[in-house]
Formats: structure tokens, C-alpha cells, sequence
């Protein structure tokens, strides 16, 4: 049975995403792809000219909707710290709703945000923009927001690195949700 050209591109991107989060960018070929997907390499290069294109494409499609979804968790709420809060919640909820895309991005970020630009929807930005606002306001205190938005996902990000990388946190990232939001709230109010 033939598939559609879409659905072909989301297996493809659905299988490389898992596969990019399992063993790398580096060391996943397009025949792994292929293989793991039930394609032939031909196939692949139907939709993707390199590897090197898929993953960048998949790296800017999954972070710009984050960025797009942190953004509307922060507009529905009225105060800084509410923001905050909704945001950092909705984080690890993508962590645990989808851990081979939330894998990847973590994985693959240095790689590709170097090519990001101001108008794509971007989770930091989003951040950014949440503290600037919340010093104007004078809900925290006066700062940086690039500083305060670094700091911020700084504490998201290490403890997704220890769930990731080191193994050294076991359970649920969700369950973590309150200690990381007022860890986050501390940094903000220092």
C-alpha cells in the first residue's frame, strides 16, 4: 500500500526524531532512518536533500512550537509569577508528552540556534519578554531580562539534563513542577 507524500514525511520525521534522540545527530545515518522507518534510502531523499537538512528542519519546526505554545501558556495568565508558573509547568509537560522531541531539541540545540532568528517563535524570547514585562510592571525586581531569562531556563534545563543525561533524577519531571517554578520565582526575585 502506498503512502501519502505527508504521511511519508512524518514517518520519516517521527522515526528520525526517535532516533536522533536514541544515539545522536552524528551517529544516525539516513539508511538508519530509512531502515527503522520501512523505506528505501531513495525515499528519503525525496524529502530531505541530507540528514544534515532533516535535522535542522525538525530542530526548527519542534522549537518554534514551543516557543508558539509557551507563548499562549503565558497569555492566559494576568501576573508575572502566574506566567512564569504556566510556562515552566508547560515545559515538562512537553518533556513527558513527547520525550523523543523534547530529547532532541535539548540534544540539539547548540547545533541549531545559532540559525534562529528574532521572528521565530522561540521559547526563550518568550522568557525574555515575561520578565521584561514583569520589571516594568515592578512585579520583580529591576534586571537583565536576557540575564533573567538565561537563569531561568538554566534551572528548567539542568534538571532535564539530570533526567536525560545523567540519570541521576528518577522520577516524573512533572513531579518536580512546584520546587523548579519556585526556584525559578527565587532567581527572578534576587
Amino acid at each position: 500500500m502506498a503512502r501519502g507524500s505527508t504521511d511519508t514525511r512524518e514517518l520519516i520525521n517521527r522515526t528520525a526524531l526517535k532516533l536522533f534522540a536514541a544515539k545522536g545527530i552524528r551517529e544516525t545515518t539516513i539508511r538508519d532512518i530509512a531502515s527503522a522507518a520501512g523505506l528505501a534510502e531513495g525515499t528519503m531523499y525525496r524529502h530531505y536533500a541530507s540528514k544534515d537538512d532533516l535535522a535542522r528542519d525538525l530542530f526548527f519546526e519542534h522549537y518554534t512550537a514551543l516557543g508558539r505554545a509557551l507563548e499562549e501558556e503565558q497569555a492566559r495568565q494576568e501576573t508575572v509569577v502566574a506566567k512564569i508558573s504556566a510556562m515552566v509547568r508547560y515545559f515538562l509537560k512537553a518533556y513527558e508528552t513527547d520525550p523523543d522531541a523534547f530529547t532532541y531539541l535539548f540534544l540539539a540545540r547548540h547545533r541549531h540556534m545559532q540559525n534562529l532568528t528574532p521572528r521565530l517563535p522561540n521559547p526563550y524570547l518568550v522568557f525574555r519578554r515575561v520578565i521584561r514585562d514583569g520589571v516594568r510592571h515592578g512585579e520583580i525586581p529591576p534586571q537583565d531580562p536576557d540575564v533573567g531569562a538565561s537563569m531561568t531556563m538554566g534551572v528548567i534545563l539542568q534538571v532535564v539534563d539530570s533526567r536525560l543525561l545523567g540519570g541521576r533524577i528518577k522520577q516524573k519531571i512533572s513531579a518536580l513542577a512546584d520546587p523548579i517554578v519556585a526556584a525559578c520565582l527565587r532567581v527572578l526575585q534576587a
